[in-house]
């Protein structure tokens, strides 16, 4: 390829990637006009954070489609979602999967955009009663998304599996226990995807589960090169806040607070990012009354990386 091809392809290369960039951007501001820098905002006032309990987002890879979850006051949980037709995002409804007996919460799309798992209190094969919190999927067909089915052995064996994320490869990331652990023992786990198989579930190291409580809802990168989770420590700033641990050629470093951009004294919880990266989702909020707030990552995590060296 001669210099003048390789700089138009190059060139050609930029340009889709401003273009997809741009267009994620758009349709964020669809929802909100405001854009956050490095201050966190409420994202999507008045029509994803109401007067109710809002939390995990999630969003297709094309930005055309998002879920998240919503507890109104004395009300189980439930996944709402909402599309984008002809350049308008329609009004949130409860997603078609809605449960007849328990309830759903903390949907994930995963990098592909052919999964989307969530939580789920809804009984096992056709049972009267629910046996746990387990993890389901739904398959994404070139008709939509199937039906949901529950995510088989090993996670089926656990009693409760919550907030479940997923790279690019598969691997997949998720806090479990088991009924009578102390609070500690409500750590983060993993799951390699093994030619389209989970033979093992793995409690991570002490990097990530680190000396606190409340260890849980890990967000994983596409690439696997961080994580992003909650958690309560003494030197904290409030009840839960996020942290982040780099993987550095397969070695986790250990947790590193996120910062009073994100964090404050109430309780932080639930991250997950836009499709490429930029923007940091989370919930904020105090006992039964929160938002999801929206902050730009690309700006933080620099400032992050740059103390790390230090």
């Amino acid at each position: 390829m001669t210099f003048e091809k390789t700089l138009c392809f190059f060139t050609f290369s930029i340009l889709i990637l401003t273009s997809c960039a741009e267009n994620e951007k758009s349709n964020l501001t669809l929802l909100d006009n405001q854009i956050p820098t490095n201050t966190a905002l409420v994202f999507g006032k008045g029509i994803i954070s109401t007067n109710n309990f809002e939390f995990a987002i999630t969003f297709s890879p094309e930005m055309d489609e998002l879920f998240f979850t919503r507890r109104k006051p004395d009300k189980d949980n439930e996944i709402y979602t909402m599309t984008l037709v002809d350049g308008k995002w329609s009004n949130p409804k409860p997603a078609f999967f809605k449960p007849n007996k328990g309830w759903d919460f903390e949907p994930h799309i995963d990098p592909t955009g052919n999964r989307l798992y969530f939580g789920s209190t809804r009984p096992l094969n056709d049972t009267v009663k629910a046996s746990g919190l387990h993890q389901w999927y739904c398959k994404k067909s070139k008709h939509g998304w199937e039906q949901p089915i529950p995510l088989e052995k090993p996670f089926i064996d656990r009693s409760i599996i919550m907030y479940l994320t997923s790279s690019e490869n598969g691997n997949l990331y998720f806090t479990t226990g088991e009924k009578g652990d102390k609070p500690e023992d409500w750590v983060i786990y993993n799951s390699i995807n093994e030619n389209g198989k989970y033979n093992s579930i793995k409690r991570m190291g002490n990097a990530i589960n680190f000396n606190g409580k409340y260890i849980a809802h890990s967000y994983i990168s596409p690439d696997e090169s961080y994580i992003i989770y909650d958690a309560k420590s003494d030197s904290g700033y409030g009840d839960s806040d996020l942290y982040i641990s780099f993987n550095e050629n397969g070695i986790w470093t250990d947790a590193i607070n996120l910062g009073p951009e994100v964090n404050t004294d109430q309780t932080e919880m639930c991250p997950s990012l836009s499709p490429d990266g930029k923007y940091l989702f989370f919930h904020r909020g105090s006992n039964d009354r929160g938002d999801i707030y929206w902050i730009d990552f690309s700006l933080l995590k620099k400032r992050i990386e740059i103390l790390k060296v230090d």
